[in-house]
């Protein structure tokens, strides 16, 4: 905690005083690893992932591992209880993508959150069992590392289970956010049991957290793989903690799960090749929209952070949102018009309209018309990089900070409440301000929409970034802006994760940038432009590696957070 203070404070000083092209000569350059890498957003799980790199094992491998150290030690986002997506580049050049999203449950229904009268809910979408849907976490690393990996199941869950077993002491961030939610967890039996001390008492920076159920389901994990979880005891557990808090999820729902590999959405930018999830991940195709919106509108003839520069940013990110939230859904069940939605002369019709003088009112700006048919901040995000040329780029979420806040009792591990990223009542916004449509309606089985954008890019066909964060819709502006700073302005992995940030998500018409870190010039430009600019904290946490020449890696974990870099 205090460490983060210190480097917020220090780098608002440098900010407040020196123009940009200054600050970047003084962050620090950093740390330059040949044999492999781990950007995480906890220090035990980049370790884990770094020892089971140091033992021989492979990208996927400590990408395994690292997720299921953090489902112990950053329980309000790491998880077995929820779901997410990977992007991996294997040495031998194939690029691929797995879709390990949660499913509505298969008695989830169009109309479960809104009263007799229509209207929604809202807490029934975010609180308790009902919020729930079928986690994939689970699914999705055994599905990767049985095709990927290279070493057992069981090895690279041993780092998981002894931090749960033997436990380890928590940060001050760690027993400030379990604090935090100490009021909700208490709801629920099997939260209290595992997240409020015994005596009733406040956690401290120091104790001890020991998740003894928790260790027993990664050993049944461990030995039977995903029959582990989803049949047997675990399951059975899950189901029974559903009818405990009004949940729908059924040893049916959990026996059928299955993650799904997608191929990428290929993005072309300069002398780059991106590549990033497909629906249900919205960030693939807005930051391909994006992408090409500014190379029309020449964006790297702009100084760095330039009103002119986010005027542009913000009005691209403006029509893509709009797009995101009215076409995009579950591809299984959407019929989502993805060549036209990422076609060259769409992209050009849609940005025609634009003003280098005046923003676009949203109210202006609808979806793009042509023929066819919130998640959390507490989501968290990780790479991996080995030694052989493998990369992978994981963003994993339970959605809110701790979910639904229910424990399955016995388990020790959180459910999602992901059913909130669905359009619960199309037009109605989620706990995170995004507005969606009929592409997101809630069905049976069906994947909910996402904002994790975990990236992949390549520089003449070599690894160049991969990166991703946490914080909802502003993931995939954040995960944007680290790769432009990189790829447009030369910034070291240091430089690029330090850099303030913009962010615009169409609705609400707001461009939200990161308080202080911008001159009251930039600001009175904006602003003149007709942009209501709305500073705020911090704009998304991110983690990522970027890759040098001869297979050195740099990593960057974001101050704004407590993440950590391992390598060696």
């Amino acid at each position: 905690m205090f460490k983060s203070l210190f480097t917020s404070l220090s780098l608002l000083l440098i900010f407040l005083f020196q123009p940009f092209q200054q600050i970047i000569a003084q962050v620090s350059y950093p740390s330059v690893y040949e044999n492999g890498v781990v950007t995480s957003a906890e220090k035990h799980a980049s370790e884990a992932g770094l020892k089971i790199l140091r033992e021989g094992g492979n990208a996927i491998d400590a990408a395994v591992a690292v997720q299921f150290a953090l489902a112990v030690t950053l329980p309000r986002a790491g998880n077995i209880g929820g779901g997410g997506f990977m992007v991996l580049h294997t040495a031998d050049g194939e690029i691929n993508t797995l879709d390990f999203r949660e499913k509505a449950p298969s008695r989830a229904t169009r109309d479960m959150y809104l009263d007799e009268d229509g209207e929604y809910i809202s807490e029934m979408s975010k609180i308790g069992g009902l919020a729930s849907g079928v986690p994939g976490t689970v699914d999705g690393m055994v599905t990767a590392l049985e095709r990927y990996g290279t070493l057992a199941l069981e090895i690279v869950l041993e780092p998981a289970i002894q931090l749960a077993e033997k436990g380890y002491q928590l940060s001050h961030s760690q027993a400030r956010s379990l604090n935090s939610a100490a009021n909700r967890l208490r709801e629920f039996e099997g939260s209290r049991q595992v997240f409020i001390k015994p005596d009733g008492t406040e956690w401290q920076a120091g104790d001890l957290f020991v998740q003894k159920d928790l260790a027993d389901t990664l050993r049944r994990i461990a030995s039977m793989g995903r029959r582990g979880f989803y049949s047997g005891v675990t399951a059975r557990m899950i189901v029974d903690e559903m009818q405990r808090t009004g949940g729908i999820i059924s040893l049916r729902d959990l026996r059928d799960y299955k993650s799904v590999w997608r191929d990428p959405v290929k993005a072309n930018f300069k002398e780059f090749e991106l590549y990033m999830m497909p629906p249900p991940s919205s960030g693939g195709v807005v930051i391909k929209q994006v992408l090409a919106m500014l190379d029309e509108l020449e964006i790297d003839q702009f100084k760095f952070n330039s009103a002119d520069y986010i005027h542009r940013m913000a009005e691209a990110l403006r029509r893509s949102f709009a797009d995101r939230n009215y076409w995009l859904g579950d591809p299984d069940f959407a019929g989502i018009p993805m060549e036209r939605l990422t076609s060259e002369e769409y992209l050009f019709q849609r940005i025609s309209n634009f003003d280098p003088e005046q923003a676009t009112p949203s109210i202006d700006v609808s979806q793009g018309e042509f023929h066819a048919f919130q998640e959390s901040d507490q989501t968290t995000h990780f790479n991996v990089a080995d030694r052989f040329g493998n990369v992978v780029a994981v963003n994993t979420t339970l959605n809110g900070s701790f979910g639904s806040f229910v424990t399955v009792s016995g388990a020790g591990f959180l459910l999602n409440n992901e059913m909130d990223d669905f359009s619960a009542k199309p037009g109605e916004p989620n706990m995170f301000g995004l507005i969606g449509a009929e592409a997101n309606a809630i069905e049976p089985g069906k994947r909910m929409l996402s904002s994790m954008s975990p990236t992949i890019a390549l520089k003449n066909g070599e690894p160049f970034f991969a990166g991703g964060g946490a914080g909802g819709p502003r993931i995939i502006t954040a995960t944007l802006q680290n790769f432009l700073n990189a790829a447009l302005f030369g910034m070291n992995a240091n430089q690029a994760i330090t850099a303030p940030r913009i962010h615009h998500q169409w609705l609400p018409d707001k461009l939200y940038v990161e308080r202080l870190y911008f001159s009251s010039d930039t600001l009175q430009k904006l602003e003149g432009f007709g942009h209501d600019v709305d500073q705020i904290g911090n704009i998304a946490l991110t983690h990522f590696i970027l890759f040098e020449p001869e297979n050195r890696m740099q990593g960057a974990a974001d101050s704004r957070g407590d993440g950590h870099v391992a390598g060696y």
